[in-house]
């Protein structure tokens, strides 16, 4: 789920994309070694990097606003396609593919659907066999040989699928808040360098990538200096920016092997509980 931790690490690595593009393993571009993370500076270690002629950019939330306004409708952010398979010919269904837990099987055989969700150490005999037994109740003579279902003539199979699985993304509330980004430096040529390489590009961002996948807004809304603490060789710069972000849930979802359609049709003057010309349809 996305929230404020997300929104630091999300402008953290902007901007270290922007200090070390080849990566922090690498020599800054500027040759201004940086720390750069969200939070508020430890003294000490400010203070230590600064007499090193190293600098510090953090990234701090400041004020908020609840700004929900969205239906919560969940959406697909990965899908990972079933390896099992279920082959109709004839009067046969054959299963094969890998096999893995949690994945949905159906046979549509008549008019009703027949399911089985595969469990930890299956096979596709097992598979057979479990989807062979429930069809059995209803067509007498299903049988399973190996991986292979072989239903009577009596039985017309309609579909035989697999569903997998996949990821989704619900918003369940979004914020407007301002993160300070500041710079920390020991002189003002070094504050000078350091914001004209990231202002340009955090006003070029008009979006952020969160770790769920959603997108954060940013706008830039101004910066000033501070040179109040030159005495103890701090030169600062406070970038103030908007960010509006969604707090999100994340869920395990499955695909759908069956749709289950009841159809009434209404009688005049009928009291009863149910309808009694009601048909149910798997499609």
């Amino acid at each position: 789920m996305a929230d404020i931790g997300d929104v630091y690490d999300s402008v953290s690595a902007l901007i270290a994309g922007v200090i070390y593009p080849n990566g922090t393993s690498q020599p800054p571009v500027n040759g201004i070694q940086t720390r750069i993370y969200g939070g508020w500076p430890v003294k000490a270690q400010l203070d230590a990097d600064l007499l090193a002629g190293n600098a510090h950019i953090t990234v701090y939330g400041r004020e908020s606003r609840n700004t929900t306004r969205y239906q919560t409708v969940p959406l697909d952010i990965a899908v990972t396609p079933p390896t099992l398979t279920l082959t109709i010919n004839a009067n046969t269904v054959t299963v094969d593919g890998t096999v893995a837990a949690g994945v949905n099987t159906a046979i549509l055989a008549g008019t009703k659907a027949y399911l089985y969700q595969t469990v930890a150490n299956d096979t596709p005999s097992t598979i057979a066999a479990a989807l062979a037994t429930l069809i059995n109740a209803d067509f007498p003579g299903t049988s399973a040989t190996g991986p292979v279902i072989t239903l009577p003539a009596t039985a017309t199979i309609a579909a035989a699928r697999v569903g997998g699985s996949g990821s989704q993304v619900t918003e369940v509330g979004r914020v407007e808040q301002v993160f300070q980004i500041t710079i920390w430096t020991n002189t003002p040529a070094n504050r000078k360098s350091i914001a004209s390489l990231i202002v340009p590009q955090l006003m070029n961002s008009r979006f952020l990538t969160l770790a769920d996948g959603s997108a954060a807004r940013m706008i830039l809304q101004g910066q000033r200096d501070d040179d109040m603490p030159q005495k103890e060789l701090l030169y600062r710069r406070d970038i103030m920016a908007k960010i509006e972000y969604a707090e999100t849930i994340t869920n395990t979802s499955t695909t759908v092997v069956d749709i289950v359609e009841n159809i009434a049709v209404g009688v005049n003057g009928y009291n009863g509980g149910t309808y009694p010309n009601t048909t149910t349809i798997n499609i």
